[in-house]
């Protein structure tokens, strides 16, 4: 499996269809694939290594999701609190019977940001929370599934910092990151000093000349003004890189790849949540079509279910723009990260990786 998925990723930097890839695979809690190939920086052609933190945009929610899980498994909270008995001023315009369920299955009606949102707007924690605070409910919780592609992540976070005192990046290296042994390799915002090791993300000429002839009243800008849309050139900013935006986040496949496989059992000694809460994470919670991509969806607490490739039900993942997977399989106790620096608009990579592991 090792040769073959080097292979394969070698001949994608090779042909130019990618620049920089990343692959790794746990079985059963142990590494049995660690590929690399290609470079993380094309202006000074650093290469990529098995460490090199990548952001991979949505693929951060399941840091996000496995923080919420752990912490309601401490009891710090249930799914069905309602947020604002957390974060009281959320209560605010008719939100307090949005819940934590609703939050992590994209129903909790509170997906945009301001429309007039900045970058520098979206590193901003606290304004970003007082936001959401003062929204008002598009729909009535529970009723609808839209795409919270920000807003999960402010959501959840706040909740976090709520319970436990802490930012929730603190929380992800204490309780996730430190333990796995991979606290340099995943991060929400990076510490200043790092920012030297991320890869640098890549816009092919065909993805800029298709977003500028978006309208800027698309579904797709829904909830996310066009100035905060996440491509090569937003990930790139170091602010952006610094701050806690935890729908995002930045990682290495090793680092991710390990985190689901402590989600599915043991690994090194270590299990992030019971094999009883594994099973919220892998039961479909909402199935409906998506407000804002138009096409059916389905979502356990936290996760999208179904492998983008195979269609596997018993995958739970996350996808993040530009062509970046991460997922885990209950089926074959499998967990596999694909991360790479060049943002295409399909899963091409995914999709040759995929056929590679399974041979």
């Amino acid at each position: 499996m090792q040769q073959r998925v080097q292979e394969t990723i070698d001949r994608l930097v090779e042909s130019g269809a990618e620049r920089g890839v990343q692959v790794a695979v746990y079985r059963d809690g142990e590494q049995v694939v660690d590929a690399v190939a290609g470079v993380a920086d094309p202006r000074d052609g650093r290469a990529v290594t098995a460490g090199t933190p990548f952001y991979c945009y949505s693929v951060g929610k399941t840091m996000t999701a496995a923080i919420v899980h752990m912490l309601a498994e401490r009891g710090a909270f249930g799914y069905d609190t309602p947020v604002a008995e957390l974060w009281p001023e959320f209560g605010a315009h008719g939100k307090e019977a949005v819940t934590v369920r609703h939050v992590l299955t994209h129903t909790a009606g509170v997906p945009a940001l301001p429309s007039d949102a900045t970058p520098e707007d979206v590193c901003d924690w606290d304004k970003m929370c007082a936001a959401l605070a003062d929204a008002t409910l598009w729909w009535e919780p529970g009723t609808k599934l839209g795409y919270h592609a920000y807003t999960f992540g402010y959501l959840l976070g706040e909740i976090v910092r709520r319970v436990t005192g802490k930012p929730i990046s603190q929380v992800l290296r204490e309780d996730v990151a430190e333990p796995l042994g991979m606290a340099d390799e995943l991060y929400f915002g990076m510490p200043e000093s790092e920012l030297g090791r991320a890869a640098r993300l890549e816009e092919p000429e065909e993805n800029a000349a298709m977003f500028a002839q978006i309208p800027a009243d698309s579904p797709m800008f829904g909830t996310a003004p066009k100035a905060v849309f996440p491509n090569a050139a937003f990930g790139n900013r170091p602010d952006v890189l610094r701050a806690d935006i935890p729908a995002g986040g930045k990682m290495s496949a090793r680092a991710i790849a390990r985190l689901y496989a402590a989600l599915l059992g043991q690994i090194d000694g270590v299990r992030l949540i019971s094999p009883q809460r594994l099973a919220e994470l892998t039961t479909v919670a909402v199935k409906d079509t998506d407000q804002f991509m138009g096409e059916e969806t389905a979502m356990s607490l936290g996760f999208g279910i179904g492998h983008p490739v195979t269609g596997a039900q018993s995958v739970f993942g996350w996808a993040g723009i530009g062509g970046t997977y991460a997922c885990a399989d209950t089926a074959t106790g499998m967990a596999v990260a694909v991360t790479k620096n060049r943002l295409t608009g399909d899963f091409a990579a995914v999709e040759a990786v995929t056929e590679a592991i399974n041979g």
